[in-house]
């Protein structure tokens, strides 16, 4: 996993009373405890795979309090469990990454919002808007809004958030209406304090089963024509429930301030930044207290009219501070102006930029426009100072530098198992022609930057193989879809394989198969390697000979199939030559089987260790170059792309050209050799094992060996 809470899973077991000390995510788990919930569902996703990972790490746990845990194979079907919440009063929590996730479940979500909740229903949602993103920019509100699921955006502190959670309980089950909670990549790992309450045991769970299913009632059915009753009821009924509980628990908050004239409306997730940039104007501390008032919205839909208008009643101006486009906040508040008769002069993406993440730097650059027109008053010469050291500081940088930093894109591990199955296409390329290749979610999505620069579309987790279904028909050579592991069992097999056996397509598909969903850090698949098969230090996943990937491609009807491991340049290359080149009909895959490096290495490293501590024998194999035969053309890192493979001054006074180089990164996956055997390169690679804690027969060869050597060796 991205990191194990093994050590911290007993902060979840505080009582009431006693301080919880941790990260936002763990809080939102004991959170979610502490509010009684019955069963927590999700897919894995950055930045909230976690709060999936710590349940199931602490699965012993949440079977002594009856909580149902499920990792679920995409968001859909752990959308489609918070249906457990239509009809009996079990409170239910489903997570997943962003608005990639939201769009993979957006069918149930629909459906439930229609038919309505009876128990608490809560999605919490890892919005990684903005720099950290690894998706496309887009937010879940645009969802929340046309489903009519409510949005919270809590405040980035620990007791905000927890609060939050507790409330969105409450808040869903007022207005029988599923809620929606976005979580930014800070908010979920920032550490802070709170002070804990007792887990509630809930109403409904496994320890409490129910004796039967509730009594038929068509109009909880999400059909029509139950539909047209539960869509008024929505605006009739719902919004209005959920109003004014949002206004009678006060869930959003006012900071109040002296500068009466002028106020700011802030999604509570940028409460932060907001306060951090006033500070640097001097309108704040570091505590918070601020000389203009703020209203911060924990939810941020739907707003409450009131809360709208009290807040800019007898202000000159207000600014709305929201991230991403378009402006929904900003809108919805100046309807809510019009409807209320309020001359307030509204700001916002006027004065902000227009999309992109809300740094302080960029909330700087806006408060000061915003104050400048409304509030000339009030001295912010230190935020002009601020902004005018901070462009002096990057000037004299690139004066200093002479030349613009070179980008530095995400890579592959050392050792990446995916690496050697790119360096194949690359040679197999040169014989058959480049295909237009289709990528996907996942690590191999990191090949379309160089050396390899592979890649025309990602349009989906799973879904490579579909979107070149429209454009093969129109080559004149196969396509070629890449997916992993996860993407395949996510949406890959239907969407992309079914749909390509239905259709009688003839492309080629390359399945990366190291035995987990490695980019969400790791997490199992149904094709898992079983415990015992990951105590082996071999580099190969072996898994369930049930629940392969070959054996369902097998039953549902693919005839070309090819498993080839990873490492294998040479024999990876003829493979996907023989998959270009074969008259044989139909979809063509390449299955490559090389274990996730880095969930290989977290398993090898403490063996090691031990075996270290206990004076044990260790042989680690290493690969290098001899710089003596190295003629500095380095072609082998423009196939390899290796980041333990790198470059050295020569030794030799006559070769002006660096030479390659292995670092002291390497794990010894032998990559760089295979292609400089597959690619009939330069003989400058040389494989060595490197012996810890050797015996006497270790001893005696070495000796031997520097004997031989010396006799061979020129005087």
């Amino acid at each position: 996993m991205e990191r194990s809470f093994g050590s911290e899973i007993d902060l979840l077991k505080l009582r009431s009373g006693e301080t919880f000390r941790g990260e936002g995510i763990l809080a939102v788990t004991k959170a979610l405890l502490q509010a009684g919930v019955s069963y927590v569902g999700g897919y894995q996703g950055a930045p909230v795979s976690n709060l999936l990972d710590v349940m199931v790490q602490a699965r012993d746990y949440m079977e002594e309090l009856g909580v149902h845990v499920e990792a679920c194979t995409n968001e859909a079907s752990a959308a489609a469990m918070l249906g457990a919440s239509i009809n009996y009063p079990a409170r239910g929590a489903v997570t997943w990454k962003s608005i990639v996730g939201t769009n993979v479940a957006s069918d149930a979500l629909s459906y439930l919002s229609t038919a309505g909740v009876t128990g608490g229903a809560l999605i919490v949602v890892g919005e990684d808007y903005g720099e950290g993103a690894s998706v496309a920019l887009e937010r879940t509100h645009a969802v929340a809004l046309k489903s009519s699921l409510w949005m919270l955006d809590p405040r980035p502190a620990l007791p905000a958030i927890v609060r939050t959670v507790e409330k969105a309980f409450e808040l869903s089950e007022a207005s029988s209406t599923p809620v929606m909670m976005e979580l930014r990549i800070r908010a979920c790992h920032l550490h802070g304090s709170f002070t804990a309450s007792d887990n509630r045991a809930p109403a409904v769970s496994m320890r409490k089963p129910m004796d039967g299913p509730s009594a038929f009632e068509y109009d909880r059915l999400a059909h029509p024509p139950a539909t047209f009753k539960q869509e008024k009821h929505k605006a009739a009924v719902r919004l209005p429930a959920a109003r004014e509980f949002i206004r009678r628990e006060r869930l959003n908050e006012v900071f109040d301030g002296p500068e009466k004239d002028v106020g700011i409306v802030v999604q509570g997730g940028l409460y932060n930044n907001l306060v951090r940039a006033l500070s640097l104007l001097g309108l704040a501390d570091g505590g918070g207290d601020t000389r203009v008032p703020i209203l911060a919205l924990n939810v941020v839909y739907p707003l409450v009219p009131e809360e709208i208008s009290s807040f800019c009643a007898g202000k000159r101006a207000v600014l709305v501070v929201e991230e991403g486009n378009p402006e929904f906040i900003e809108q919805d508040i100046a309807t809510q102006l019009r409807r209320a008769d309020l001359q307030t002069r509204l700001h916002g993406k006027d004065l902000l930029a227009e999309a992109g993440e809300y740094s302080a730097e960029v909330m700087v650059r806006g408060l000061v426009k915003f104050l400048q027109a409304h509030a000339s008053r009030l001295d912010i010469s230190a935020g002009t100072r601020w902004m005018q050291g901070l462009q002096e500081v990057r000037e004299r940088a690139a004066a200093l530098l002479g030349v613009t930093l070179p980008a530095r894109p995400p890579a592959f591990c050392v050792g990446c198992p995916e690496r050697p199955v790119f360096a194949a296409i690359k040679l197999a390329s040169r014989e058959t022609g480049l295909p237009h290749i289709s990528t996907d979610i996942g690590c191999h999505s990191f090949a379309t930057f160089e050396p390899f620069s592979f890649g025309n579309t990602i349009l989906g987790y799973g879904m490579s193989l579909a979107s070149s279904a429209g454009v093969g028909p129109m080559m004149a050579r196969r396509p070629m879809a890449v997916m992993g592991d996860g993407g395949f069992w996510h949406n890959g097999l239907l969407s992309g394989v079914a749909s390509n056996l239905l259709n009688g397509g003839d492309a080629v598909l390359v399945i990366m198969k190291n035995g987990y969903t490695s980019a969400t850090g790791t997490q199992e698949l149904i094709s898992s390697p079983p415990e015992d098969a990951r105590r082996v230090a071999a580099g190969t996943s072996a898994v369930h000979a049930d629940r392969t990937i070959e054996s369902t491609l097998r039953g549902l009807g693919v005839r070309w199939l090819r498993t080839v491991h990873s490492y294998r340049v040479s024999e990876m290359a003829r493979t996907l030559k023989e998959a270009f080149t074969t008259r044989a009909p139909g979809l063509k895959v390449v299955v490559a089987e090389g274990e996730c490096q880095l969930e290989r290495q977290r398993r090898l490293r403490p063996m090691v260790a031990r075996l270290l501590g206990a004076g044990q024998r260790v042989v680690r194999t290493r690969y290098g170059v001899d710089e003596d035969v190295c003629t500095g053309d380095h072609s082998c890192i423009r196939l390899s792309g290796c980041p333990s493979l790198t470059v050295k001054k020569s030794a030799d006074p006559l070769k002006l050209d660096p030479v390659a180089h292995v670092n002291n990164d390497c794990v010894g996956c032998g990559l760089c050799g295979e292609v400089a055997h597959a690619a009939v390169l330069c003989p400058s690679f040389f494989r060595a094992e490197i012996v810890q804690n050797p015996g006497p027969w270790d001893r005696f060869l070495h000796a031997l060996r520097r004997t031989v050597i010396g006799w061979l060796q020129p005087a």
